[in-house]
């Protein structure tokens, strides 16, 4: 009985000299043995307030995908240029920030014109020039990128709306804008549904003489009939457009009657039908 007392104590003394407390267990941090495998607690990140540039495409997005005008895509535009603005507040050299604030001037500017706003020439002429330098400030941030180049370019359209192509090319526009769409057109040309395509196409066509190229804006628009992006509404302008061109021609006149009576079928909106129609009762 004795031994078993003295063995029991042994084993107790040992227990105690070899592990932790046992009482202490609670307040010791544990330790791992070395190798063991640790599951991290899981980390929780707190969620990233909206990128305000997402927000901007957003609407800008919901704006173009509208069939009929409307003064809410007026307000959405401007809401998109508050958010490119915003985020230009913190960061004036963010690319991004800089090329869609000058999408959106454009955007803005247009659809002025197209709802036959009162006040649509003082606000082309506004927002064309403030279009202008953005893209120009996208242009100085990122030289190899076409974004700037074709927002500058399609800024300088809707202001020579406001203040007419003699005035523009007055003011040393016309270089500026080729050299914008030939950049565009070199680094993407199909960057938004083939937008330097055809805005070289009605670049040549409009211009007034000397500098009218017929047979070059022919190229461009016969270039982008052969795209993925002619015959759907977001491009319908060009359906216009082009026409205006062959109906210079006996030989394409029919063609340019085809192109106008595809107009409706592609869009409900007020202002190309109207267009089209104008064009089809002077044929």
């Amino acid at each position: 009985m004795r031994k078993f007392v003295i063995g029991l104590l042994t084993f107790f003394l040992g227990v105690a000299l070899c592990s932790p407390s046992l009482w202490a267990e609670d307040i010791l941090p544990q330790t791992e043995p070395e190798g063991a495998v640790i599951q991290a607690a899981p980390v929780v990140v707190p969620q990233k307030a909206p990128d305000v540039l997402v927000q901007a495409q957003e609407f800008m997005d919901f704006v173009q995908s509208q069939e009929l005008l409307n003064k809410k895509g007026l307000e959405n535009c401007k809401k998109a240029l508050d958010l490119c603005a915003e985020a230009l507040k913190k960061d004036p050299n963010n690319f991004k920030a800089n090329w869609m604030a000058a999408k959106v001037c454009w955007l803005y500017g247009m659809y002025a014109h197209e709802l036959y706003l009162a006040d649509w020439k003082d606000t082309c002429r506004l927002y064309g020039k403030k279009g202008m330098g953005y893209a120009e400030k996208a242009i100085a941030l990122k030289q190899k990128r076409v974004e700037g180049y074709f927002w500058y370019g399609m800024n300088v359209g809707i202001y020579s709306d406001s203040v007419s192509i003699i005035t523009a090319l007055l003011e040393g526009l016309k270089g500026k804008v080729q050299n914008s769409f030939e950049t565009a057109y070199k680094y993407d040309k199909y960057f938004d549904h083939g937008g330097p395509i055809a805005a070289l196409g009605r670049f040549w066509a409009i211009l007034p003489w000397p500098f009218k190229d017929k047979k070059l804006a022919m190229k461009y628009y016969r270039e982008f009939q052969k795209t993925e992006f002619f015959g759907i509404p977001y491009t319908v302008q060009v359906h216009v457009y082009f026409a205006e061109l062959l109906m210079d021609n006996r030989k394409t006149r029919k063609e340019a009657k085809a192109l106008l009576e595809q107009v409706p079928k592609l869009t409900k909106k007020k202002y190309w039908n109207e267009q089209a129609k104008a064009l089809l009762d002077d044929m």
